[in-house]
């Protein structure tokens, strides 16, 4: 039961904190549910019709256009979107990125223990927390961004109340529609790429970030030495010679 104590940290009292990477590969597979669902919305939104069509009142206008197809009336109400679902997915995930940053937090994260559950039978693979930090913390700007796509009229109205001007318009989105299109599959790819190949592009960047001295970190595979496992070398390299 230590996964269900200590979640997916080495040792939460630990002075630098280690994270199983294994469970966090399985997390990043469980939240890719997100981005996935945002980019069904945002197809929907984009290739499907925006008007809803009453089918009991389409009549034959017995008139042809200048292709020669019959025209058709029919009375059509413009869709509207509510983005509630899709706020409150997002939340979440804003919920999620924040909880797996702290030792207290990630007790309350249902992702993290079903992931450190996945992963109890495999071989634990001890990273430091400090770049996974700095990922999810770009991740905490991306999903930002795509809360205030969702919400513009809300967060405008903040902000104008802040200022105490109109600093952002609030009839028309001001974020343009191409921008949350092509984050969407940003996410989708950065989450696959951690999910399935292991590869975190925000651990790289906090990586060159720190080999050319922007960050300044201790030396985490100091930190990492398996004393355990060492002893137990030397005492089967002492034993094999006696």
């Amino acid at each position: 039961m230590s996964w269900f104590k200590n979640t997916w940290f080495r040792d939460p009292n630990e002075k630098y904190l280690f994270i199983n990477d294994t469970a966090v590969r399985y997390r990043a597979g469980i939240m890719l549910v997100i981005p996935l669902f945002m980019a069904l919305t945002l197809f929907d939104v984009l290739y499907t019709s925006p008007w809803i069509v009453d089918t009991s009142t389409i009549e034959d206008t017995y008139d042809l256009n200048e292709a020669s197809q019959i025209i058709y009336s029919a009375e059509m109400t413009r869709r509207t979107y509510d983005y509630t679902a899709q706020t409150t997915l997002l939340l979440y995930g804003l919920f999620e990125l924040l909880a797996g940053m702290f030792v207290w937090s990630s007790r309350f994260s249902p992702t993290i223990h079903l992931a450190t559950y996945l992963a109890r039978n495999k071989k634990p693979e001890w990273k430091p927390i400090t770049p996974k930090r700095f990922a999810w913390g770009l991740g905490l700007t991306l999903v930002t961004l795509c809360l205030v796509f969702f919400n513009p009229v809300i967060v405008a109205n903040w902000v104008n109340a802040l200022f105490g001007a109109e600093v952002l318009p609030t009839t028309y989105n001001y974020i343009p529609i191409w921008f949350p299109v092509n984050l969407v599959w940003v996410c989708i790819a950065l989450m696959w790429f951690e999910a399935v190949l292991g590869f975190c592009l925000g651990c790289k960047i906090h990586s060159l970030l720190v080999w050319i001295g922007v960050i300044k970190e201790p030396c985490y595979a100091c930190n990492n030495i398996d004393w355990d496992a060492i002893k137990r070398k030397h005492e089967a390299t002492g034993q094999a010679n006696t």
